[in-house]
Parts: C-alpha cells; structure tokens; sequence
C-alpha cells in the first residue's frame, strides 16, 4: 500500500487526524482576508472585459514579419483603444480592439496594412456589438441563479436545509474568490471565462457533497450514544474523506495546469487562458471551501440545534463523571466490533459509534479472541 494509500486508511480508522472543527475560526478568518482582497480588486481594479462583452474589432492578418510588439503599438496608434495582440501558428497576428464602431473600422484596417505591410483584402474583420455580450452575460446569471436555487432544493431533500445553507455559502465564496483573482490577474473576461465559471460549480458542489454524504451516515441516530459530540463527528467524516478529496482535486488540477501553463503560457492561446484560470482558481478554492468552510458551517448551525445541545452536555457530563471516578476524560476508544480486524473499516452492528473517535491499539490483547487484556470501558 502506498503512503498516501496508508494514511488514508489511518484517517478512516481515526488513528490519526486534524481538528478541522475545532480550528475552525482560524480558516474561517483566511477565508475572510481572501474574499476581502478579492472584493477589493474587484472594487479597485474592475474586471478586464473582453469585445464580447463591450464591443469591438478583431483583425486576423496573413503571415507578416512584424512583432506582436510592435504590431500593438501600431494598432493603439490607429484606433486609440486598448489593444490585445497574439501571434497565431500561421505566422499572422489576431488584434483585438475594444470600443470600435463599423465606420471606424475600415480606416483602422487601411491604417494596420500600411504598418504590417499586408495587402488590406486579406485582413479579415469582425465586429462585435456590446448588445451581444449583453444577452450572454444576462443568460450566465440566469443560469447561475437556476443553479444555485436547483442546488439548494436538492441538498435541502436528500440531507437538510443546514447544509444546503453551508453548500450556497461555499459556492459563493468559490465564485468570489475566482472572479476577484480575474481582477487581480488582469485576465479578460471572455465568454471561455463565463463558462469556466459555471464548469466550476459543479466541481465544488461534487467534494462538499461526498462529505455530506459520509457526515449524514456517520450521524445517523446520533443522539442515542453518549460517547461524542455533532462536531466530533464531523470531524471525523472530515478526516475520512481527505484524501480522497486531495487526489480527486489533484487529478483535476493537474489537465487543468497544462493548459494553464503550457497552453496558454507557451502556445500563447487566448481562449484557453480564459477557460483555464477560471478552471484551476476554482477547483482549488472549491476543495478547500469543502474541507475548511462547508463542513464546519454544518457544525455551527447543527449545534444551536435543541437536541445537539442536550447531546454535547451529556457526553460532557459523562466524560467528567469518568474523569472524577478515576478514568479517562478523553474522547473514548471505539468498542470491541466497531472494526474489522482485516480492512479496519466501521461494522454493521453500531452505526452511531463505529464512526468515530480515534482507536489507539490496547498494550496487549488475549490469544484467542483479540480483545485487549484489562477491562474496557
């Protein structure tokens, strides 16, 4: 088995493992400071729409000898609007030109075959109206909204309302942090943007799911054992699902990184900047938003309610009725059965304590049945 494999199995069993609930306030605060900067590049900076959102030219010329450089100082010259300039594989140049009407095309592409030094009839030029990115950005929130109010109805169903509020707030943190790095980056926002942002939800919504998933079975008939607590719980299903959700994210990240880095960074491809960074932004921030953010809001709303709070003051009590009769105040060892001996996961026949609380291996254990040699408590 590998390590990470072991680790892994380790975690399910809870031998080891990270108090995500109980750290909560301190991820909580990262999240904060990262939302506040993301807001504040947004609010600053604003974001770098493309033509299709405002309106403009788009040259694409024959194979010309002239620099992307120098070609954008011309094209700035001719059209006095900012200019995008990427150099295509045919050795030709595709100029972007924000801002420019019909009639003030025509000279600019007269302008750019004098500075490139390229028959102007073989310039090609479209046009894009504001009006179209207009309809394209009104049907991306419409579609943003449906989604979110699908997500809602759906998670409020198959768990309850308490993580359909959780799994909202981390969509929205996983959005604003991706749009606020747009801003801070200075990437156009293109439609290849829109859709990598609305591809991302889904990813983010798929790893806070799986620990709701493993949370809603751990938790099942909690209230009839005295031995943990909700958030300790929680915990658990926490740990039990981190490396899954770490190589689920690095899989994803990795094709993601290559057209990032590679495609976009070497091969100078537009489109595949656009889609990709919105990609790699958002899938990290949703593995993180699943982990660090969705769980523990769960945590916080179920505590407030009732029944998990006369839950938590009677293992409380309990723990310090065995702390001052000489025993142990910590969280208790799972009992004899709770596991398999042979693949260490939870057994059929406790649901509610299998799942939790680290197990520690006894000093010693009898020959013939395994069990530890003092008395269990």
């Amino acid at each position: 088995m590998s390590k990470l494999g072991h680790l892994g199995a380790r975690l399910i069993r809870g031998e080891v493992g990270y108090d995500f609930i109980g750290k909560r306030k301190i991820w909580y605060g990262v999240s904060i400071l990262i939302t506040v900067a993301a807001i504040l590049g947004l609010t600053v900076r604003g974001l770098n729409m493309g033509i299709e959102f405002e309106g403009g030219a788009v040259f694409t010329t024959p194979k010309t000898s002239v620099s992307a450089p120098a070609a954008e100082e011309a094209a700035k010259a001719a059209s006095g609007h900012d200019v995008i300039v990427q150099e295509l594989g045919t050795g030709g140049l595709r100029i972007q030109i924000s801002g420019v009407d019909t009639a003030k095309s025509d000279q600019i592409k007269a302008d750019l075959s004098k500075d490139l030094h390229v028959d102007a009839s073989k310039i090609n030029a479209d046009l894009v109206g504001p009006s179209w990115g207009e309809t394209i950005a009104n049907k991306a929130w419409t579609g943003l909204i449906v989604f979110m109010i699908l997500v809602v109805i759906y998670l409020a169903i198959a768990f309850e309302w308490r993580m359909a509020i959780a799994a909202l707030i981390a969509l929205i943190h996983d959005i604003t942090i991706t749009v606020g790095i747009y801003a801070l980056v200075g990437f156009e926002v293109t439609v290849g943007t829109v859709i990598g942002l609305l591809t991302i939800l889904g990813y983010s919504l798929y790893d806070t799911v799986v620990v709701f998933d493993s949370l809603k079975e751990s938790t099942k008939d909690i209230t009839k054992q005295t031995r943990f607590t909700y958030s300790e719980v929680a915990n658990r299903s926490i740990n039990g699902t981190l490396v899954r959700s770490i190589n689920t994210t690095v899989v994803a990240l990795l094709p993601v990184a290559g057209l990032l880095f590679i495609g976009g960074g070497f091969l100078g491809a537009g489109m595949l900047n656009d889609i990709s960074l919105s990609l790699f932004v958002g899938l990290a921030a949703g593995a993180y938003s699943s982990i660090f953010i969705a769980t523990p809001l769960v945590a916080d709303l179920k505590e407030r309610d009732p029944q998990m709070k006369a839950l938590r003051k009677r293992v409380l009590a309990k723990r310090a009725s065995a702390a001052a009769a000489g025993g142990s105040a910590e969280t208790p060892e799972p009992q004899d059965g709770d596991y398999d001996d042979e693949t260490g996961d939870p057994e059929d026949g406790d649901a509610a304590t299998a799942v939790v609380g680290p197990r520690h291996q006894p000093a010693s254990r009898n020959r013939g049945r395994g069990r530890p040699s003092g008395k269990r408590r």
